[in-house]
C-alpha cells in the first residue's frame, strides 16, 4: 500500500472548500455507475456488478425500501444505492423509458 500517496490525498482533501468537497463527492458517486457495451445490454449498472440501475428503481417503485434492497442484494452498499438514486434523478426520463419498455414486454 502506498501510504505516502494516501497521506498526500488526505492533505489535499482536507484543504478543499466545502463546495469542492461536494463536487468531489458527486464525482466519486458517479463512478459507482458504469455503462459498458455488452454488459447488461449497455444499461447503467452498479459498478462491477450485473445489477442495472433500472432494476433497483423498479423494486423501489414497487415499495421496496433501501434495507430490503440491501438484504436482497448483499453485495450492494448504501453508497451504491445512493449513487443509483442520484443517477436516476439525473436520468429519470431515460430510465422510465426502459422501465416502460420492460413492462410492455411483460404484458405482451
Amino acid at each position: 500500500m502506498n501510504t505516502r500517496l494516501v497521506d498526500s490525498l488526505l492533505q489535499i482533501i482536507t484543504s478543499l472548500t466545502l463546495e469542492e468537497r461536494l463536487l468531489l463527492q458527486e464525482r466519486l458517486n458517479s463512478m459507482a455507475i458504469q455503462l459498458t457495451p455488452g454488459v447488461c445490454g449497455g444499461q447503467p449498472r452498479i459498478r462491477n456488478t450485473r445489477i442495472p440501475v433500472w432494476t433497483l428503481v423498479a423494486f423501489r417503485q414497487q415499495g421496496a425500501d433501501d434495507a430490503e434492497l440491501l438484504r436482497n442484494y448483499p453485495t450492494l452498499t448504501k453508497d451504491d444505492l445512493t449513487a443509483a438514486w442520484a443517477y436516476y434523478a439525473q436520468h429519470e426520463e431515460e430510465l422510465n423509458c426502459v422501465l416502460a419498455a420492460i413492462n410492455e414486454d411483460d404484458n405482451a
